[in-house]
């Protein structure tokens, strides 16, 4: 004989997922505000700026805004490795080696 399933609980199982996603999305949201420095802001304009990037239909403008988010990501996970002595593959870092020169991507 089948087993009977639970959907009541297999939805309160993917009720209480969501919410935790939600709940970690919300804090991770929180702690890029605090990582760039937008939390010297003023909530009005913060909030002002992220409406205008919401709303914005320029295609070279969101692709310019999402390359210097790119970087700066770049960036925080360059000063990661220097910390720890290593790169993403496990390589130590040289003394005086380009870290830039072993990316696949092009220089800013």
């Amino acid at each position: 004989m089948a087993k009977v399933r639970d959907y009541n609980a297999e939805l309160k199982a993917l009720e209480e997922r969501a919410r935790g996603l939600k709940a970690r999305r919300i804090e991770q949201l929180g702690s890029l505000v605090s990582s760039t420095g937008a939390d010297a802001l003023d909530l009005e304009s913060l909030a002002g700026a992220l409406l205008d990037a919401v709303a914005s239909k320029n295609a070279e403008v969101k692709e310019a805004w999402r390359a210097k988010g790119a970087a700066f990501f770049q960036r925080r996970g360059r000063k990661g490795q220097r910390k720890t002595g290593g790169d993403s593959d496990g390589n130590a870092t040289q003394p005086g080696a380009d870290p830039a020169a072993r990316s696949n991507t092009a220089p800013d």
